[in-house]
């Protein structure tokens, strides 16, 4: 018997209708609406002005836009895009330094402030030469973009703790998430074609600049400098964001700053790297995490600059066509897959979670080398749509998980840990996978640097079963914890 259209239609409507009501601010309890409302305006502008130290599109962009400037080489550009994908990682060794800076300050304010920072990298962007030292500049702009957006998410994370119950923050995230990766998304398309125009001569784009008679703008380049229009605009709506995050609140900010002044001491030096070592020392359960976590992330950070550099070298593809798999399908989909992720890790321990959930970015470097192998761009975008999947759980996790091994006062040490040995590997891995792409391009076989990655992310995936056996005491113990805390609630 089949369905009258009619009525179809309405059920999509109201499944569209209750999705996008469970992001308003009154699907949450009164007393977390209004910050909840803050961060999620604050969160629409911000994915926009991201998009200037997006890892996956400005690996892309600066090798289209910097590819035959003077005193450029195919060389110097892939490790100029190595950079760019090791940019995220690095900017989070700044971790326990921000880490520091935060403890027994206005964290709202600091937050405010790096953002602002950020912001203003985006819009510097557009003043860099056309040369071989401009495509360093914005590479190092992104760098310290980084560096700042690295101290958001580090005091972030006290924020959401101090302002969301247990109960509620998975799905906060989740939701705030979503929404940054939809807007980012968006906002990467809109870049893709505004760029796909601007690289066509006798273009509305092309036409723009000539007319502007910009002084460092040469004639015969262009074509490819619709970035120096686009960069500012994306600044703009980071202090938009920036002024609308200002006015959200932290609960029990003064109560917050006690605690962890009386629980730092004398270590509150923001030069102390062995901070790092000591509580990895101290908890033998956080350690082992972190040793198959850094396993397992080492291969997902070595596929990103690679996967820029071969479709543009071996598939020619356009802006839009690169951007498409690394910075708008995998953010478009994890919207979709977060409520799943988030439903799972809320009812179990991370480890157990992450023995689940490694697996996804096993399946996605096997797209990756198989679409280059067989020169399959359908494939590519496979494994763009799996890797999507894969970062939707690994946003929550990445962001809550170490929340399954600290204290509430120890939450920013041991998130300060956890973003700084992102950054330990993620100042190697993308630069291994440029130096594997340039030693194996000769022969024509740099597509098995996405079988090098699929390695390593194997060999974490099964590190996280194996701790997921060994360690089914302390899973146990939190569960319980969990279980009580959340009927308490």
């Amino acid at each position: 018997m089949s369905i009258n259209p009619v009525k179809r239609t309405r059920q999509a409507y109201d499944i569209a209708s209750s999705f996008v009501a469970s992001f308003h601010p009154t699907s949450l309890r009164p007393m977390l609406r209004a910050n909840y409302a803050r961060e999620l305006t604050s969160w629409t502008f911000m994915p926009i002005m991201l998009t200037g130290i997006n890892a996956g599109a400005m690996g892309v962009i600066l090798k289209k836009t910097f590819t035959d400037m003077p005193g450029t080489t195919d060389s110097g550009l892939a490790l100029a895009v190595g950079t760019v994908g090791a940019a995220t990682a690095i900017g989070n060794l700044t971790s326990t330094i921000w880490g520091s800076v935060s403890t027994g300050r206005n964290k709202v304010n600091l937050i405010v402030l790096l953002m602002i920072a950020c912001s203003l990298c985006v819009g510097a962007m557009a003043l860099v030469p056309a040369s071989n030292t401009g495509a360093w500049m914005m590479a190092a702009l992104v760098l310290i973009g980084w560096i700042f957006w690295s101290g958001v998410i580090t005091t972030r994370a006290s924020v959401w703790r101090a302002n969301y119950p247990g109960s509620d923050r998975t799905s906060i995230a989740g939701r705030l998430a979503s929404v940054q990766a939809v807007i980012s998304a968006i906002s990467v398309f809109v870049v893709a074609k505004l760029l796909d125009g601007f690289s066509t001569e006798d273009t509305w784009g092309t036409r723009l600049l000539d007319s502007a008679e910009i002084e460092f703008i040469e004639a015969e380049t262009i074509e490819q400098q619709g970035f120096r229009v686009i960069f500012p605009v994306l600044a703009i709506f980071g202090l938009l964001g920036a002024s609308v995050y200002a006015r959200v609140r932290l609960r029990g900010q003064s109560r917050l700053a006690r605690v962890e002044r009386s629980t730092k001491g004398d270590s509150r030096s923001i030069f102390e790297p062995l901070r790092v070592f000591s509580v990895l020392h101290q908890d033998r359960n956080y350690r082992n995490y972190i040793i198959c976590q850094f396993i397992f992330g080492a291969g997902n950070l070595l596929m990103m600059p690679v996967l820029a550099l071969i479709l543009i070298s071996r598939f020619d593809a356009s802006y839009l066509e690169s951007l498409l798999v690394t910075a708008i399908i995998p953010p478009i989909l994890m919207p979709l897959a977060i409520p799943m992720w988030a439903k799972l890790l809320s009812g179990m321990h991370v480890i157990s979670y992450r023995a689940i959930h490694s697996w996804i970015f096993v399946v996605a470097g096997l797209c990756f080398l198989t679409g280059s192998v067989l020169t399959e761009y359908w494939i590519i975008v496979l494994g763009s749509a799996v890797l999507g999947i894969g970062w939707a759980g690994g946003v929550l996790a990445w962001n809550l998980g170490h929340q399954h091994f600290a204290k509430p006062e120890q939450d920013t040490e041991y998130m300060s840990v956890h973003v700084v040995l992102t950054g330990v590997r993620g100042a190697f891995a993308p630069y291994l996978g440029v130096a594997l792409y340039e030693m194996l391009k000769p022969s024509g076989q740099e597509s098995w640097v996405f079988g090098v990655a699929a390695l390593l992310s194997s060999v974490g995936a099964l590190g996280f079963l194996i701790l997921l056996h060994s360690q089914k005491d302390l899973i146990r113990t939190w569960n319980a914890a969990h279980s009580e805390a959340s009927g308490s609630e």
